[in-house]
């Protein structure tokens, strides 16, 4: 068998020809990684000979088939636009619509740009291209590909899959707010337009367009605040984290729906989801350019703008500019949960991931920047119409940003209806790309783990897996789940995922070894990566992931005692709830 083994191996090639040979000689007849050629050709070539020889040696053969044929041919993307455009439906998520307007402006507005750019460069991309690479040639999730670059740091695939996990236990309850927006807005008058419904207080100061002489103080809350804390999310039912009270069912049925979607998208494969994301994610662009039109065209927009681009070179000087580019353009990219060595892993071999990796990620970050035309063009107008500045009605980020001070606008349009059903639906096609990709990312390393116990029961393995993302969600729906998503989001994902990557990149760098990962790629795409790429992956990017985890562990430090005294002061305070606290919790 050994003599008809060396007899099969042509010569060795680094490049495709019809015959698709791959590194290490073997012809195959699709393309595929080098360990898959092995036992295709062992097979073929035992097939091909047995017919001469009727010694032991054909009964070795015949071994070495069963062996083989046990192996499944691993699934592929229909179109590469399926893989692209998922890819994009990953990295561009609910983030990049509301935190990256709020810390450009925060951290001096076109000047971070500057920042930004930089750790894109020297610290976002190689790792976004590391990871695709990683997944194409070794094929395998973020737990098997361990056992071929360094069995010892295999713990970091099952942590990549536990942070996945709890991840989705709050990221999509913010979907569920957005659809219950969403079946809200199908109405005449939207209800956040309004301060006589069962929920509004004696606070409440409705303050639209069409008013006249309404005083606006400090003290005074939106119909829009009063419907995000009181009606949707019941904040004021629950004294805190120590007690969260019932859950409610409203947002329940909408957090079960939302995973109803996600099963079907995700149940049968890449095949399934790459055809979903071609709605899902383009969709986005399409509302986000509306947006961009209608907010222009508002009185007031204009302030907005300078505000959101006026510079500010002196803010450079501060290191809190250059860890919140950092911060932002990893966790936008978003290496190190899987998702990316998951859906390259279905990719051709010889895929140019290279390409994709610089046009994926340069659409992320322009996605980024026209996000923030769409919002301060509408924060300009709120503040031409409340008659303030543009940083009084900008001083909430997060999901408030959204629920709050873009709902209110949305309320003063014309054709208000029309704006919040779109803007809403929006909002939840950015997360389910983001759920599919988390998901999948675990699928497949399971999938790839446990091949044999798992594969022939996928459908039943994703079901399971939704349920369980599903039962563990149910803490952020009862009345006090503001504070849990909060508690997952600040303090649960961060250094968390700084960590992996940073095991993952040292791990590739220095023990799996620079020239063995650069040659894989030369197998694979045909040329050598160039200095600037090993460079960050050996010294640059290590020390950027370092710097950001000691700087983010110090930072989480001071805000949880800051986030206690907060907590303290609600739970005091929780019959009359301010603005700031609920911002700053919800």
């Amino acid at each position: 068998m050994l003599a008809d083994g060396v007899g099969q191996r042509g010569p060795k090639s680094l490049t495709s020809s019809s015959g698709q040979q791959v590194s290490n000689g073997f012809t195959t007849s699709t393309p595929q990684s080098p360990r898959e050629g092995p036992g295709t050709a062992a097979s073929s070539g035992g097939t091909a000979s047995g017919n001469g020889s009727s010694m032991p040696l054909g009964g070795l053969r015949t071994l070495v088939v069963q062996q083989t044929s046990l192996d499944r041919p691993r699934e592929t993307w229909s179109k590469k636009m399926d893989f692209l455009l998922s890819v994009i439906g990953y990295a561009v998520d609910l983030g990049n619509v509301w935190r990256f307007p709020y810390i450009c402006y925060q951290n001096g507005g076109g000047a971070f740009l500057l920042p930004y750019l930089l750790m894109a460069v020297f610290g976002g991309v190689p790792l976004f291209y590391m990871e695709l690479a990683l997944g194409q040639f070794h094929r395998s999730g973020c737990i098997s590909i361990w056992k071929h670059i360094c069995p010892i740091f295999k713990g970091i695939g099952f942590a990549i899959c536990i942070i996945a996990l709890y991840i989705a236990f709050y990221y999509n309850t913010i979907m569920a707010w957005a659809l219950y927006y969403l079946l809200s807005s199908f109405r005449p008058t939207l209800p956040w337009t309004t301060c006589t419904n069962e929920w509004n207080t004696a606070n409440c100061n409705r303050y639209m367009s069409t008013d006249h002489n309404v005083s606006w103080s400090n003290s005074s809350t939106s119909p829009a605040e009063e419907f995000y804390t009181r009606q949707v999310l019941q904040v004021h039912l629950s004294p805190g984290l120590h007690q969260l009270g019932s859950v409610s069912w409203q947002l329940a049925l909408c957090l079960l729906f939302i995973f109803t979607v996600v099963y079907f998208s995700i149940w049968k494969g890449v095949k399934t989801s790459g055809k979903v994301v071609w709605v899902t994610a383009t969709f986005p662009y399409l509302v986000l350019v509306v947006l961009l039109i209608r907010g222009a065209t508002l009185p007031g927009a204009w302030r907005g703008v300078v505000f959101y681009l006026k510079p500010d070179w002196d803010k450079l000087l501060s290191t809190t500019v250059w860890i919140d580019a950092a911060a932002q353009i990893f966790f936008s990219l978003g290496p190190g949960f899987g998702v990316l060595l998951a859906f390259a892993s279905y990719n051709p071999f010889h895929n140019n991931c290279y390409k994709d990796a610089l046009v994926t990620s340069s659409v992320n970050c322009l996605t980024s920047f026209l996000s923030g035309f769409v919002i301060f063009t509408v924060l300009g107008y709120m503040a031409e119409m409340r008659q303030q500045n543009v940083d009084d009605v900008a001083k909430d980020a997060g999901p408030s940003l959204l629920f709050i001070i873009y709902a209110e606008a949305i309320a003063n349009m014309p054709a208000a209806t029309f704006f919040a059903i779109i803007f809403f639906l929006m909002i939840i096609m950015l997360g389910l790309d983001s759920t599919f990709a988390g998901l999948e990312g675990v699928i497949t390393a399971m999938l790839d783990e446990f091949p044999h116990i798992l594969v022939k029961r996928r459908e039943w393995f994703v079901f399971g897996l939704v349920c369980v993302c599903y039962l563990g969600a149910l803490s952020t729906l009862t009345y006090g789940g503001a504070f849990v998503v909060k508690l997952f989001e600040e303090y649960a994902t961060g250094p968390a995922v700084i960590t992996v990557v940073l095991l993952e990149v040292i791990a590739v760098s220095w023990f799996y070894g620079t020239n063995r990962f650069c040659n894989d790629i030369q197998v694979m795409l045909g040329f050598y990566p160039g200095c600037f790429w090993r460079v960050c992956w050996v010294a640059i990017c290590p020390c950027f992931l370092l710097v950001r985890l000691m700087c983010s562990i110090y930072t989480h430090r001071l805000v949880f005692v800051f986030s206690i005294h907060e907590i303290q002061w609600c739970q005091l305070q929780h019959n009359h709830i301010k603005v700031s606290s609920v911002t700053l919790l919800c």
